[in-house]
């Protein structure tokens, strides 16, 4: 039987290209999905793609309306809430900490930090009624360190894992289980396309080559680690962090001298 049959997955950000892949595999695997997201066009097509146990809906991650409309169209849809994946973020233009203005600041950690926030909290309530559900945060390795002109974006995904462990905390009994991802540097547009503002992208900058797997990741290495995190294969994992980098917080490889 497929692992999700009879659950609802709502997934933030679900028209891009880690969040379209996870759609797409929670499908696949008997879910209903919820494809939360603000480009309207994309997140239609890719519920007609999927039939009759998809549906888009809206989502301004930012605002707590937004996310109040997003739950009940879940629950009116579909009976309940199961799965909430807070996959929706955005990176700033590259600039150091003094060359970055306030509105950068704020949109990145709106985006990236409140949107968790607000999830978690208009969420846990149908999670609640449901019996018990999961939440996955999909942050970064740049949670895990720091990276030169990216502070709003680094300070974002840190504080989403304070967040992601005491929303664990709070909600365990309740038979929540709250979980981070911090994918590397993944083959999606999000790393392919220049940020607003910004005239070049990560890719520009990012060879994988000098690490232990020297390949960028794709977004099916990211949605196979979230759809074990969001099973009952994972019941007793909740408040923790699963690094997907190919190596590279380990550092360059050491190459092997030839004769």
């Amino acid at each position: 039987m497929p692992r999700f049959d009879n659950q609802t997955v709502l997934v933030t950000g679900g028209t891009g290209g880690q969040g379209s892949s996870h759609v797409r595999a929670f499908h696949a695997e008997g879910a209903n999905v919820v494809i939360g997201g603000i480009d309207a066009r994309r997140g239609a097509a890719l519920a007609d793609e999927l039939g009759t146990r998809a549906r888009f809906t809206r989502l301004d991650v930012t605002d707590e309306n937004s996310w109040s409309a997003a739950v009940l169209a879940a629950e009116t849809a579909f009976g309940s809430l199961n799965v909430l994946v807070n996959n929706a973020g955005v990176q700033n233009p590259p600039a150091t900490i003094e060359e970055t203005d306030q509105a950068t600041w704020s949109r990145i950690l709106d985006v990236n930090l409140t949107g968790a926030f607000l999830g978690i909290k208009v969420a846990a309530p149908a999670l609640r009624r449901a019996g018990g559900g999961v939440v996955v945060n999909i942050a970064s390795i740049m949670g895990l360190g720091g990276t030169a002109h990216y502070a709003p974006y680094v300070a974002s995904k840190w504080a989403v894992r304070g967040l992601t462990r005491t929303a664990a905390v709070e909600l365990g009994r309740d038979r929540i289980r709250v979980n981070t991802i911090h994918p590397g540097v993944i083959s999606t547009p999000f790393i392919h396309e220049p940020a607003a503002g910004a005239s070049a992208a990560i890719a520009d900058y990012y060879s994988p080559e000098p690490f232990a797997i020297p390949r960028l990741g794709e977004p099916a290495d990211v949605t196979r680690l979230l759809l074990f995190l969001s099973s009952t294969d994972a019941s007793f994992i909740t408040g923790s962090e699963y690094v997907i980098d190919g190596g590279l917080l380990l550092g360059p490889a050491l190459q092997a001298e030839t004769a």
